[in-house]
């Protein structure tokens, strides 16, 4: 069963007088429960795709089939009710809420869900435990190192368990310890929940983890390999 289906996608950027191409006829399929990475240079189309998977932009033209459901047709409050029942996101600069605590952050988007108050609770104290933030729950993100907040973005992305998780540059700002440690954590849970996981990277290490490694250069696929 496909989790994303792209058909023919075209982006442009306008910058200055030029115009720069950000996708250009892209054609992608990706199935429940692989693990795939969006590899290139800077410029070559694989955040713009990223975000186009997530319904966070548009594509000038072309069909995005996101669980079977066609954006392009979904009104703002539809694709934003698909976002948060089906997609987890994990931003390069994690996007925490700097005053609320590593258990409240986790917690935001479930109760965006209307996910009652004690079950929400249970939920994000067993997800912090997995990501290895067990006696973390009460510190605020200013308080907690950058793997760490890292972490805190994970688990609030897969609490609810989504069918999909996108992740830009999810290892930038980490060390290259606490980079193999986050990608231990995403095989992990690609491996026993069966989450899709589509990383946008230009990290060799998190390509070497790839099962599948797709190359972008000026907004084409140019190589798409199953490992």
């Amino acid at each position: 069963m496909s989790v994303v289906k792209c058909e023919s996608l075209k982006k442009t950027f306008s910058q200055g007088e030029s115009t720069v191409i950000g996708l250009d006829e892209v054609d992608l399929t990706i199935e429940k429960g692989e693990f795939v990475c969006l590899s290139g240079p800077s410029g070559s189309g694989k955040t713009t795709l990223l975000n186009a998977i997530g319904g966070l932009d548009r594509p000038d033209s072309g069909s995005i089939y996101l669980a079977e459901r066609y954006l392009e047709k979904l009104s703002k409050g539809d694709l934003a009710e698909l976002r948060l029942e089906h997609i987890g996101f994990v931003f390069q600069a994690y996007n925490l809420v700097p005053v609320l605590s590593a258990k409240e952050n986790v917690e935001f988007v479930m109760e965006l869900q209307g996910i009652e108050k004690k079950t929400r609770a249970s939920l994000s104290a067993s997800i912090l435990e997995e990501v290895g933030l067990g006696g973390m729950e009460d510190r605020r993100p200013a308080q907690l190192s950058g793997g760490q907040q890292q972490r805190v973005a994970v688990a609030r992305a897969i609490v609810s368990e989504p069918a999909l998780v996108l992740a830009d540059e999810p290892t930038a700002n980490l060390d290259s310890i606490t980079a193999e440690n986050l990608m231990d954590l995403f095989e992990e849970l690609n491996k026993t929940r069966s989450i899709t996981f589509v990383i946008a990277t230009h990290d060799e290490r998190v390509m070497r983890r790839a099962k599948r490694l797709i190359h972008m250069v000026d907004g084409k696929i140019v190589r798409d390999e199953k490992k």
